[in-house]
């Protein structure tokens, strides 16, 4: 294998690059001396195939070499230094990246999933090669995976398809993405995989002689042309054909253009001449032209695509290429290699690798690991569309993308102020698809404070839009909340008589610090979305104030409060005291409207209070509630409220009931804020009373009373848990 890699090298590369081979080859072979793989075979036999598929790529000597030694500070006695010593610290650099890397395995954990995918991201953009490395230790391992477990191959196949070949595609070596798939596919589905197989190969003889009759025409006419080009025709890879039959729900059979015919010019010129000649000969299908050299994808692929139909109804698709654009379908990054080609062209290569620095950036936004990775998944897997701006720059957008996802990504404000749309000189709605080769213009409001629609984030594709517009969101409810909670405080403190400027700043961090809140800030937020309650803040402030040895309160205040106490004690407002105080912000809950004399308990709502409860409530009972948020109540003393209370009736439908019903509670002096009486087939009524009572034993005698009435067969309170 040694030779093989020498031998690729040597089409490129000098004699002393030869040397440096044989040296790291020397070294690996004593680093991993005794070491043996899973298949048996000597453990070294797998770098040395590494750097085989890393010479494929001609990729540069540094790259081969880590790649002979990628394995050797992990799995022997060699050091980082070691390889520092004898080969440079460059290549020490990558053994040591691609160390880092080896630990990542799949899990199910969306935690160590997604801090996984931001460490291959962030060694991308470190040094692209340590990443180019892993895909070929990849491409081997999944090469020899057979040797595995059948529960390994499958968890290795899963990671492969899912996070490697993804990769492999956006850095555009499709060389290596087809074949990760494919085998992959293998592991996945064996029984898809090899009745994929089989059937293809059926047709082998069929297709075949279909290519070489499509190739005959095609060389003969631009031949007579004088355009020179290389031809060959090959079957799709399996996944592809798989995918497509996974996502159209189709059968093999019911899969037309499973042909792709290549053809590679020497010039832009005649990529286009070909496409005409293409065009004359067969019948292009609509809509299935695209132009890739115009507009090349984010993985620097160009070609021309189209499909055409044969003269006996076969549908078969023609790319047509350059050489150059050839070797980048290939080898995607590797053909654009900065180490390669000289500093002269590190700007152009970084160039090529925006894509990597705007996901770097927003993925650094995104701190729920599920975010992440459904961000990652539309950013790094799914299609694009290229659209233009009105000066004509190509902007690239997921599928699916709204003039919105192109406002962000022109810039957050335009996004932020976005308020209208031009697709083509045509104002379009907001949530307009666009296609490629649409000319996008956006309508801003002149309002720099203008925001985003929380609708926006049902109409965006882009993780990008979607992020920022969440952004702006967290950004204007913090602030909001900010100044609800602070107010909140403030009107607390002056409600329990305080004197605001008593409380010095050393008594607000103690309550900080009590409370487990870093900021004031974050204790206004707190207050302000109710998951604590501006009491509990002040009764706090007052612990503190008494170990301060402060007059909490003016001898006037005292005298206020017990005239509030009294009062409060005569008619209080709400008839409930929360842990003992008066007059905070309470509401009856609706799912069992309690009236005094039923047993209740209180719930702190976000931002609205407590809410009081029964006891037996469903919605008290339920075991998904946070008992933390549950806070004793009791019914205030002399309570000279009504409360409403509902009231079901089930009788015998009779003449003169309702007024038999009604005449009661204008004897028992009841309010009736509702009611509703309906008949049914079978002869009963049924009737339905909101009333107003002062307690719950006003109510009960108030049903004994209705029960007593002719024809009655029930009478209760409904609402009741």
């Amino acid at each position: 294998m040694l030779d093989d890699i020498i031998n690729k090298i040597k089409a490129y590369s000098s004699d002393e690059d030869v040397k440096i081979i044989q040296k790291a080859f020397d070294f690996g072979e004593k680093a991993h001396s005794g070491q043996v793989r899973v298949s048996g075979e000597p453990y070294l036999t797998h770098p040395l195939a590494v750097a085989l598929i890393l010479a494929d790529l001609q990729l540069d000597i540094s790259t081969i070499v880590a790649g002979i030694l990628h394995d050797v500070i992990e799995d022997t006695p060699f050091t980082y230094e070691d390889i520092k010593n004898e080969f440079g610290q460059e290549i020490a650099d990558l053994v040591d990246g691609v160390t880092k890397l080896s630990k990542i395995e799949y899990k199910t954990k969306e935690e160590q999933q997604a801090e996984n995918m931001r460490k291959m991201l962030m060694a991308m953009a470190k040094d692209i090669r340590v990443i180019l490395i892993k895909l070929a230790d990849r491409l081997h391992n999944m090469r020899t995976l057979k040797y595995l477990p059948s529960d390994k191959q499958v968890e290795k196949a899963k990671e492969t398809l899912e996070i490697y070949a993804p990769i492999a595609h956006r850095l555009g070596i499709s060389k290596i993405q087809w074949e990760l798939e494919d085998l992959s596919l293998r592991y996945i589905d064996p029984e898809g995989y090899y009745e994929l197989v089989d059937k293809i190969a059926q047709k082998r003889k069929e297709r075949e002689a279909f290519i070489s009759s499509i190739i005959e025409i095609l060389k003969a006419k631009l031949q007579s042309i004088g355009i020179e080009a290389e031809i060959d025709g090959r079957p799709k890879h399996f996944y592809s054909i798989y995918k497509k039959m996974k996502l159209q729900n189709k059968t093999f059979e019911q899969i037309f253009d499973l042909t792709a015919i290549r053809v590679i010019v020497n010039t832009v010129k005649d990529c286009y001449g070909v496409l005409g000649i293409v065009h004359t000969l067969w019948k292009p299908i609509p809509g299935r032209f695209k132009d890739y050299i115009a507009m090349p994808k984010p993985n620097m692929y160009q070609s021309l695509h189209t499909t055409v139909i044969g003269l006996k109804g076969q549908v078969f698709e023609v790319q047509i290429r350059t050489w150059e654009m050839h070797r980048t379908a290939e080898y995607g990054i590797a053909a654009h290699w900065k180490y390669k080609e000289g500093k002269s062209s590190e700007d152009d290569f970084d160039e090529k690798l925006t894509w990597l620095r705007q996901l770097l950036e927003w993925q650094r936004e995104l701190k729920d690991p599920r975010e992440f990775m459904e961000a990652l998944k539309i950013d790094l897997f799914t299609d694009e569309v290229f659209v233009f701006t009105p000066k004509g720059d190509v902007i690239n957008l997921p599928y699916g993308s709204t003039p919105i996802d192109f406002a962000y990504m022109i810039h957050t404000d335009i996004g932020h102020r976005c308020i209208g749309a031009k697709v083509n000189g045509k104002i379009v709605p907001l949530d307009t698809v666009l296609k490629t080769g649409d000319i996008v213009e956006i309508m801003v409001s002149p309002n720099k404070n203008h925001g985003p629609s929380r609708d926006w984030l049902k109409i965006v594709k882009s993780s990008q839009a979607k992020n920022k517009i969440n952004q702006w969101f967290k950004k204007e409810q913090r602030e909001e909340n900010i100044e609800k909670g602070k107010d909140l405080i403030e009107k607390e403190i002056k409600r329990q008589g305080l004197s605001q400027y008593a409380i010095k700043d050393e008594i607000y961090d103690a309550v900080l610090r009590k409370l487990n809140f870093k900021t004031t800030d974050e204790m206004y937020v707190a207050v302000g979305v109710g998951s604590i309650t501006p009491v509990q803040v002040v009764l706090k402030i007052k612990e503190e104030l008494k170990i301060d040895g402060q007059q909490i309160i003016t001898e006037q205040n005292i005298e206020n409060i017990e005239v509030k106490k009294k009062f409060s004690e005569k008619k209080n407002q709400t008839g409930v005291k929360v842990k003992g105080i008066d007059n905070i912000m309470v509401k009856f809950a609706k799912c069992c409207s309690p009236i005094p004399g039923d047993e209740i308990i209180g719930y702190i709502t976000r931002g609205r209070g407590v809410t009081i409860h029964r006891k037996d409530c469903v919605n008290i009972t339920n075991s998904s509630l946070d008992n933390n948020r549950l806070v004793e109540v009791e019914w205030a003393i002399n309570v000279d409220n009504r409360f409403p209370a509902d009231i079901q009736i089930i009788s015998r439908n009779r003449y003169g009931l309702l007024t038999d019903v009604t005449n009661i509670l204008s004897e028992a002096k009841t309010s009736v804020k509702a009611l509703n009486a309906r008949a049914s087939k079978d002869d009963l009524a049924s009737i339905s009373l909101t009333v107003e009572v002062n307690t719950k034993e006003d109510l009960n005698k108030l049903i004994n009373r209705i029960k007593l009435l002719t024809g009655i067969i029930d009478v209760y309170r409904i609402n009741t848990a």
